[in-house]
């Protein structure tokens, strides 16, 4: 069955064919590393994995690149003021360096956690700046610039289809999208190529440039280590759905005007949704945090964060319970106990594989062309999983039948069936037991003296929840908690 992928480009689903035959060129946006990566960051690179997996089912070849962003990201997205990584090593009193160093180690280690393939290209934003100066000059010969003070800026109105990934209205736009003030700035959806350094300031990471000494703009760098990477054009970009509406469309601007050949820069544009905490996303901004290893120190395997993410369809916000989680880690088990009591799994990647290997078990081969038909559904693992536990309970199937369709879920799912025994989901928390009426008791008191606007209570009861190893997140619809390590 032909693959068939849902493209931001245009809302729709579309049947996708690379345009080099029997290679797929692929770019996922990476993190900012200037703190931990949380559970909601972690669901853009889970599903950028299981896209790549699709894609290798397939029987096709995929480059993938994801960067770092070590450098030209200002805090909240603004055009102006410090970058997330300098503020990051004053508050931990660490060079720039250190902080970026530290934190693409712990990205690398979740991502191991969770079983993601490792991409074949790594890029450091700060080891491509002469690029993005270079990236930049073409820009301003083919006058999609004009300077002001605090740097070089894109001119959004010599763009004619400005947004158009984000479906944005630019006259709305222009009247509130963005509430940071930008002196000399002649529109709100312009934004810095090069972000120059105040009077009097000086950087942490500076470079010189033909509009002064500063650092590159967020937005850049990832249109210059793509093209430069995988060519000018080429078949996907992913990222969270939080990208579709600024950086991504920014990124299609500047490329496209670099480019200047009127083709589409990218033509596949995949976004996986939110994940929710009590209705609000989880996020840094938001103070939602937690961590793979937030959820270990509780007794969660991180592959049961994986199959939790996966039982949800990537398209469709996902609401983050412990309960939900903890429901995950038990079908881990019993899938794990089941497919360990087959024995020895074939080595699996495309769906041509995994019949050869069902051989002559023509109700293994038909699961197997299910299995074929959810994935090329715009990645449907919901209904995968669903497959995977009727072939494990179908007397039907042979046990080399049975050890196929399991091998072929492993393969798109990316949970190492065969590999995973019953012993590496025994992790035993270390967390004394806790008499959850009372928490909720102390949870709504703790609410109530804040209602009541007694801050001192309010204060001194949730220091009795950390005493109990609770912590207490604050949302929109009240409060909610968990049990960290």
């Amino acid at each position: 069955m032909t693959l068939r992928l849902f493209n931001s480009l245009g809302r729709r689903v579309e049947d996708f064919t690379p345009a080099t035959d029997g290679v797929v060129r692929l770019y996922s946006c990476g993190p900012t590393v200037y703190s931990y990566a949380h559970i909601g960051n972690l669901r853009a690179y889970t599903f950028a994995d299981t896209l790549r997996r699709a894609l290798l089912w397939k029987g096709l070849r995929v480059e993938h690149v994801i960067n770092i962003t070590d450098v030209g990201h200002a805090v909240a997205e603004a055009e102006l003021g410090e970058d997330k990584l300098e503020v990051a090593a004053a508050r931990e009193r660490r060079s720039v360096e250190e902080i970026a160093a530290m934190y693409t180690e712990a990205f690398f280690t979740d991502l191991a956690s969770l079983n993601i393939l490792p991409a074949h290209h790594y890029p450091r934003a700060t080891q491509y700046v002469e690029q993005m100066i270079a990236f930049a000059e073409r820009l301003v010969e083919r006058g999609f610039t004009y300077e002001i003070e605090s740097g070089l800026y894109f001119d959004t109105s010599k763009d004619p289809t400005y947004g158009q990934l984000g479906l944005i209205d630019v006259s709305g736009q222009l009247e509130g999208a963005r509430v940071e003030e930008v002196p000399g700035r002649q529109a709100k959806t312009d934004f810095a190529l090069w972000r120059a350094e105040a009077p009097g300031q000086l950087r942490a990471m500076r470079w010189n440039s033909p509009w002064g000494w500063g650092a590159p703009g967020w937005h850049l760098e990832c249109s210059v280590m793509s093209m430069l990477l995988l060519g000018e054009h080429f078949d996907i970009h992913t990222g969270g759905v939080d990208h579709r509406q600024l950086h991504h469309v920014n990124e299609i601007a500047q490329s496209e005007a670099y480019l200047g050949d009127g083709q589409p820069w990218v033509k596949f544009w995949l976004h996986n949704e939110f994940l929710q905490l009590g209705s609000a996303k989880i996020s840094k901004s938001s103070g939602h945090i937690l961590t793979v290893s937030d959820l270990a120190k509780q007794g969660f395997h991180p592959l049961a964060y994986r199959l939790f993410l996966l039982g949800g369809h990537y398209r469709a916000q996902l609401e983050f319970t412990l309960a939900g989680l903890d429901s995950a880690q038990s079908t881990l088990r019993r899938l794990v106990r089941r497919t360990s009591a087959l024995g020895e799994l074939p080595l699996v990647t495309t769906a041509d594989e995994a019949r050869a290997a069902a051989g002559d078990d023509a109700a293994a081969v038909a699961v197997i062309d299910q299995i074929d038909d959810a994935i090329s559904a715009d990645l449907n693992t919901p209904r995968v999983l669903a497959l995977l536990q009727d072939s494990l309970r179908d007397q039907t199937l042979s046990e080399a039948g049975q050890r196929a369709v399991v091998a072929a879920c492993a393969a798109v799912l990316g949970l190492p069936f065969g590999q995973l025994t019953p012993a590496d989901l025994e992790q035993a928390s270390d967390l004394p037991e806790v008499d959850e009426a009372a928490v909720e008791q102390l949870v709504a008191d703790r609410e109530a003296a804040r209602v009541a606007r007694d801050w001192a209570r309010a204060d001194a009861l949730r220091a009795e929840l950390t005493e109990l190893g609770i912590q207490v997140t604050d949302t929109a619809d009240g409060p909610t908690w968990t049990r960290l390590g």
